[in-house]
C-alpha cells in the first residue's frame, strides 16, 4: 500500500484581522516547528496572504500557506475575482475548491468548482477538493451518492498526472460548525467509498496515494479516534484552528495515528 502523509488544513475563514492573524500565524509556526510527520496548512482570508506568507517564509516554517478560493480565469476584466497567478504572488502554495459555504451558500455549481479546480492545477497551485452532503441528504440515504457525484463533477477532466497534487476533503455538511461529528465509522465507511470512486475513476494504485480529509467539527478530543481509521489522512479543520494549541493538538494527532 501507498504511505499517505497525513495533512491537516486550518481554514480561518472570515475571520481574524491582520494582527490576530499575524499572531495566530506565528503562534501556529512555533507550535508545529518540529512537526515533520504531518503536511499543515493554513487558509486565513485573502487580504492577509501575503503578509502571513512572509511571515512564515522569514520563520522558515514548513507551515504551507492555501487560500480559501481562487478564479476560474487567468485574469482579465473579472471584478472581485483573484487568479491562481496572483495567489502564487502571494507565496500561496495551495487553495481550497468546492468547500460546503461555497457550494450552499454562494450557490457555487460542479461545473464552476471544476474549472476554478482546472484553473488553479495549470496555474501552479495544489487543489484541495471539498465534498459532502447535507443533513437532508444524509438523511434520505444519499451520502454515497452525493460524494460520488461532486467528486466525478470535480475531478472532470484533470489527468492521473496531476492527482499528487490534489487532496479531497469530506466535509459532512451537517457537520460543519455545529458541534456534531460523524462517528469515526461513518467517517470510515464515507471516506473508504470516496478511494472507490476514485479508483474507478483513475486505477487502484492512484486512488491509494490520494489524501483524503475528514472535515466535519474535528477538535483535539475526537482527532486521534477519527485519523486512525484506515482512509482518514488528516483532516480540514474550521473553528478548531483559530487556536494554536487546539489546531497544533489536532496536527499532533494525525502525526501519531498508525503508519497508513
Amino acid at each position: 500500500m501507498t504511505h499517505r502523509k497525513p495533512y491537516v488544513g486550518g481554514n480561518w475563514k472570515m475571520n481574524t484581522d491582520g494582527a490576530s492573524g499575524a499572531e495566530l500565524a506565528t503562534a501556529v509556526a512555533v507550535a508545529l516547528e518540529t512537526e515533520h510527520s504531518v503536511d499543515i496548512a493554513v487558509f486565513p482570508p485573502f487580504p492577509y496572504l501575503a503578509g502571513i506568507g512572509t511571515l512564515l517564509r522569514d520563520r522558515g516554517s514548513t507551515v504551507l500557506l492555501g487560500a480559501q478560493d481562487v478564479s476560474d480565469q487567468p485574469g482579465g476584466a473579472f471584478t472581485g475575482e483573484v487568479s491562481a497567478a496572483m495567489l502564487l504572488d502571494c507565496g500561496v502554495k495551495t487553495v481550497l475548491v468546492g468547500h460546503s459555504e461555497r457550494r450552499h451558500v454562494i450557490g457555487e455549481p460542479d461545473a464552476l468548482l471544476n474549472a476554478k479546480a482546472k484553473a488553479a492545477l495549470a496555474g501552479g497551485l495544489d487543489v484541495v477538493l471539498c465534498i459532502g452532503e447535507t443533513l437532508d441528504q444524509r438523511e434520505a440515504g444519499e451520502t454515497d451518492e452525493i460524494n460520488e457525484r461532486q467528486a466525478r463533477a470535480g475531478l472532470a477532466g484533470i489527468p492521473a498526472a496531476d492527482m499528487p497534487r490534489v487532496t479531497i476533503a469530506y466535509e459532512p455538511v451537517w457537520a460543519i460548525g455545529t458541534g456534531k461529528t460523524a462517528t469515526p465509522d461513518d467517517a470510515q465507511n464515507a471516506h473508504a467509498q470516496i478511494r472507490r470512486v476514485l479508483a474507478d475513476l483513475y486505477t487502484p494504485e492512484v486512488a491509494g496515494a490520494v489524501r483524503i480529509q475528514y472535515g466535519g467539527s474535528v477538535k483535539p478530543a475526537n482527532a486521534a479516534e477519527l485519523f486512525s481509521c484506515p482512509d482518514i489522512d488528516g483532516g480540514l479543520i474550521g473553528g478548531a484552528s483559530l487556536k494554536a494549541t487546539d489546531f497544533a493538538a489536532i496536527c499532533h494527532a494525525a502525526a501519531a495515528a498508525p503508519a497508513l
